[in-house]
């Protein structure tokens, strides 16, 4: 599967962003799909993942309340609204694809077999 994410940009701290991670596959419901970020220096983080189906969801404690995680698979896509951004969210964000309809969500990166180009979000204090 082919996956491109979309929507980052430039946002002032407490304003919001929408990123997009559309896929290429009519399987996208058999994928669970994951963010992850990268800020200079720092190694691949996990932000948050859904599993197949949409009702199962794991945030990382660094977003909990402020990003949420949604998929539409009826288009192929999705979502995450990342809602009051910190400077420290500052990153390029990674859309991930994890093959099977699995009961638990992949919060490692080398869970995840399928990756998007990324997008830059970045948040100014």
């Amino acid at each position: 599967v082919q996956l491109q994410a979309s929507g980052g940009g430039l946002v002032q701290a407490g304003g919001s962003l929408r990123l997009s991670c559309a896929a290429s596959e009519r399987t996208f419901s058999s994928y669970g799909m994951g963010w992850f970020r990268q800020a200079p220096g720092k190694e691949r983080e996990f932000v948050v993942g859904i599993n197949w189906s949409g009702d199962m969801t794991y945030y990382a404690d660094s977003v909990k309340g402020r990003f949420t995680i949604s998929r539409d698979n009826a288009k192929n896509t999705a979502y995450l609204q990342m809602n009051s951004l910190k400077p420290e969210d500052t990153a390029v964000y990674y859309c991930a694809a994890d093959w099977g309809r699995r009961a638990v969500v992949a919060t490692t990166s080398g869970s995840y077999q399928y990756w998007g180009q990324g997008t830059q979000v970045t948040v100014s204090s």
